[in-house]
């Protein structure tokens, strides 16, 4: 197996976290990205101190400046970067008040954090890849994105994971050749703080989704939905 440099966002709780540890623990070199600089240092530490190949670079998706510095530091530091994946989001539906204002103002918080940010990740990083002659981007989607299958209860989640999907396959196509695959993957419901403790799968069952497109062979597919490795409908 060869060594990968491989960047998570939203990696200091659940899904992203367990995503670092676990490509960690298979022998590449993981970049953990959170908001919290505290806690994500603390948690790298920690991972070191497993003999894990982790490093900590501070990150908010939702602002240009923090994501323009995080891009700086990887050219400078490693001048390249194998694989990004796309995890933070937020998921804020339940704060809606049903006023025509308050829910406008969730669906721009939202489509910041969970579309723009990996837009803008996906247009500043692809580049690198492509230089390099290697890539794999995986956007962290759901189910509740897909429009096969409509669901009415968390609009603005919804609408955000539909639009990543449509960052998926757009960057996909514009990358088709290039040996950059880029995918949208759904790790299931699983039991994290935003999925709640009745979720049916556990943080290893979801990870297994994301490092499965991480870690594509030359030739894999790419502009694709997938959930444990099988194509699923947009």
């Amino acid at each position: 197996m060869q060594k990968r440099f491989i960047l998570v966002t939203g990696g200091n709780r659940g899904l992203g976290l367990e995503t670092c540890r676990q490509l960690a623990q298979s022998g590449h070199e993981v970049i953990l990205t959170s908001r919290d600089e505290k806690k994500g240092k603390k948690l790298v530490e920690d991972l070191q101190k497993e003999g894990l190949s982790l490093h900590f670079l501070p990150l908010d998706v939702a602002d240009v400046q923090s994501i323009a510095s995080l891009v700086n530091q990887i050219e400078k530091r490693w001048k390249r970067l194998d694989v990004l994946i796309n995890n933070a989001a937020i998921a804020s539906d339940k704060e809606s008040t049903g006023t025509p204002d308050s829910d406008r103002e969730i669906l721009e918080k939202t489509l910041n954090t969970n579309v723009v940010g990996a837009f803008d990740l996906c247009h500043r990083l692809a580049p690198l890849m492509k230089k390099n002659h290697y890539g794999r981007i995986v956007n962290v989607s759901s189910g509740l994105g897909q429009l096969s299958e409509p669901h009415s209860e968390f609009l603005t989640y919804s609408i955000s994971k539909t639009a990543l999907n449509a960052v998926t396959t757009l960057f996909a196509a514009r990358y088709q050749g290039s040996n950059v695959l880029i995918n949208s993957v759904c790790p299931g419901w699983v039991r994290t703080d935003m999925g709640g403790p009745s979720a049916p799968r556990s943080l290893d069952q979801g990870a297994k989704s994301i490092i499965w497109a991480a870690t594509l062979p030359d030739g894999g597919p790419t502009g694709g939905f997938f959930r444990d490795g099988q194509p699923i409908k947009w």
